[in-house]
């Protein structure tokens, strides 16, 4: 994936707290296996399960810390550009955050609901939220208690070395992509519907992640020509290697992935959150080839794939 050099980054979508860490007692430095489990529950994989069980979740981890100071002064000095996007990941997500929110922002009110911007926050370590306190582990998730995604960038070194995902700039974005299809999902008033518990291979939660991923597939159709401010697209190029490393990180999330090579190696429906490996790829080509979010009718689908 290529971004214009030309194009202008708005960072003001990024709120980046990782100069003034939250004081968080989650006990030790990270949350290492622990994360893996907490991240199956909330993360790119979640960022919902809906908000009553990610405030469950986070909520468990600590209420101790006050909310971090943001600071943008860095990031808005040295991301300006399309440019400096394809030299550093930093300014890479800023630029992948502003083509995501331009294009729900023009496409959410053909169906009827107006399109809100939220923020990204960046953090280190660990952050306070309004769905409680998570560290690191907790990977990338939408909090619908403050309407925010919150992201450690170290994420998407994990997402390759824990998880042995290709990864790659499309990758990165796909993950943003997924959380704020959470945050579609709230102001249509989706995410609240979705009961706290809910798992199994048909539940609530699955088809709520199972959307999400189309909705990063819809996006990822329009890509290329979504502008910046001045009319501009952010992204100029889209690969189909770019389109087999999402497919591929989407095969190492799924529930039945991570249960037999990050867990107990026993695949058990039953407390399936998230949908298998297959049904990720089968809703994220979804909402990529039909470029629509009525494509991604999760909820009224007799069989998930």
């Amino acid at each position: 994936m290529k971004y214009n050099a030309n194009a202008r980054l708005d960072t003001s979508e990024v709120s980046d707290t990782r100069g003034s860490r939250s004081k968080v007692a989650v006990g030790g430095g990270g949350l290492g296996i622990v994360g893996i489990v907490i991240y199956v529950v909330v993360s790119l994989v979640g960022g919902g399960g809906s908000g009553a069980v990610l405030d469950q979740v986070l909520g468990q981890l600590g209420q101790s810390g006050g909310p971090a100071t943001a600071d943008n002064s860095e990031i808005s000095s040295h991301c300006k550009t399309g440019a400096d996007a394809n030299n550093s990941l930093e300014c890479a997500v800023v630029a992948d955050i502003d083509s995501i929110q331009s294009y729900w922002t023009q496409e959410l009110p053909a169906v009827g609901t107006k399109y809100t911007d939220v923020p990204t926050v960046f953090f280190s370590g660990s952050v306070s939220t309004g769905c409680g306190s998570a560290d690191s582990g907790a990977g990338p998730f939408y909090c619908p208690a403050d309407h925010k995604v919150y992201i450690d960038l170290t994420f998407y070194d994990d997402l390759k070395s824990q998880f042995g995902a290709k990864g790659g700039p499309f990758v990165n974005a796909y993950v943003l992509a997924h959380e704020y299809g959470h945050h579609v999902q709230d102001l249509l008033g989706v995410e609240s519907r979705v009961k706290a518990g809910s798992e199994g291979a048909a539940s609530a939660s699955v088809r709520l992640e199972l959307q999400a991923d189309c909705y990063a597939g819809v996006w990822a159709n329009h890509a290329s020509t979504v502008p910046d401010a001045s009319g501009q697209p952010l992204i100029t190029d889209i690969s189909s290697d770019d389109i087999a490393n999402a497919l591929d990180a989407a095969s190492r999330i799924g529930d039945d992935y991570i249960q037999t090579h990050l867990g107990s190696g026993h695949v058990d429906p039953n407390t399936f959150t998230h949908g298998t490996s297959a049904q990720r790829q089968k809703w994220f080509t979804a909402g990529y080839h039909g470029g629509k979010p009525s494509d991604c009718d999760t909820f009224g689908a007799t069989s998930l794939g």
